[in-house]
Parts: structure tokens; sequence; C-alpha cells
């Protein structure tokens, strides 16, 4: 009752539309999450985003919930995650592909989850990672450890908007250092962002976890660009 009366005067609304959520929905709304374009690539052993980053780095698995588009749902679940604190949308996601990938055969084994690091500096000023909740949420469903510090990233993201896709490798690589790879020989990791665009900072930090003796590595995100 006491909930109902929070609703009353302060209702949830759709991270994705704005709409009143009703009280069996969470985060998003039944119509926007119907509307929301699925990959499926787990289920349908889709390797789009291995192909993006063949003769770049050895993937074992890789998956994205969703296709990403400009000022499509994608985008403003994702612009709220990032830029409004809203680090529910986050871990929703990762209930949701966390959920999916127990069942793949592929993502069975994953024996750590570590996360895509955002700067130390973007970090105070923002408050969090948005890739934390999603990636704790994962390694939950996994039932396997996650690993917060694995990566740092050592230089603050300048515009990538008119460079080609050899030199933004180049300056993702100059941007992530190791964190903590104590342990972690012979271990299959699965590295979490929240979308893939031309695939450089997934590349740039698979790369440095490759320099673990024996690693292999498995890739999820909330989203990869169409």
């Amino acid at each position: 009752m006491f909930q109902n009366l929070i609703n009353l005067f302060f209702p949830q609304i759709c991270e994705a539309c704005k709409t009143p959520l009703s009280d069996n929905e969470k985060v998003i709304c039944v119509s926007c999450r119907h509307d929301l374009p699925v990959t499926n690539f787990h289920f349908e052993a889709n390797d789009a985003i291995k192909k993006m980053l063949y003769g770049r780095v050895q993937l074992e698995s890789a998956t994205a919930l969703l296709h990403f588009s400009k000022k499509g749902l994608v985008q403003e679940l994702l612009h709220n995650l990032k830029y409004r604190g809203h680090e529910h949308i986050g871990e929703f996601f990762g209930n949701w592909l966390g959920a999916e990938l127990k069942s793949v055969e592929d993502y069975k084994n994953i024996d750590v989850v570590i996360p895509v690091p955002i700067h130390k500096n973007k970090l105070r000023e923002r408050g969090y990672n948005q890739v934390t909740k999603f990636g704790v949420a994962i390694a939950k469903a996994l039932e396997t450890d996650y690993r917060e510090h694995g990566l740092l990233k050592v230089e603050l993201t300048k515009t990538q908007v008119f460079k080609d896709r050899i030199t933004r490798f180049d300056d993702a690589e100059k941007r992530f250092d190791n964190g903590d790879f104590s342990g972690l020989e012979r271990k299959h990791i699965l590295l979490v962002d929240d979308v893939i665009t031309t695939g450089a900072t997934i590349e740039a930090c698979a790369t440095l976890l490759k320099t673990i003796p024996e690693v292999k590595i498995s890739v999820a995100t909330m989203a990869v660009a169409e």
C-alpha cells in the first residue's frame, strides 16, 4: 500500500518513452520492450561482432542485447543510463541478458566478468561506471566472479568522429592499461561494455587482456551500432 501511495504521487515512468509505468512494469513499458530491436545473436550463433573484429582480436563468443541506431529507443535508454544517473537501466539490461546467456552453452564456462573502465576523473564527476551494474547482474546470473578493476583507463577520451579505424585503435590502446590481472591465467573472461560502434575500445581492452597467459575472451554489450 505504501508503494502504491508513492507511485500515485511520484509515478515511475518508462525510461524510453516517458509514459507512466503500470504496477507490473519495471524500467521500460511493455510497448517499448516489444519495440526494442533485440539482436538474438547469442541464440542464433550470429558472429556479426566477431566478424567486425576479425583479424583484430580473437574472441571465443560475442553478443549484444540490442541494435543501436541514432534517435531510437536504445539511444534514449543509453543516454539516460550514461548521463542522467539512471543506473537501474544497466541493471535491467544485465538481468535480461544474463538470464538469456546462462542458457547458452558458450557462456556457461565464464570465469570472471570484467567491465570496460572509465577514467577516474569521469568516475568522480559522474559517480559511477555505467557498465558496472550491467556486469554485476550478468556475473550473478552466470554465477561467476565480477572484477571491477581488471582494466584501468589512463587517458580521457577525445572525439573520435574524424579519425579512421586504425587511428581510433591506436588512440584507444593508449587510453587503457593493466589493472588487477592476478589469478586470471587460463581463465575465460567476459568483457562487458555499453555499446560497440567501431569496435576500437573492445579491441584495445581485449588486446590487453590477451597478454594474460592462456586466457580466453568473450564479449557481451548492451547494444551494437547498426
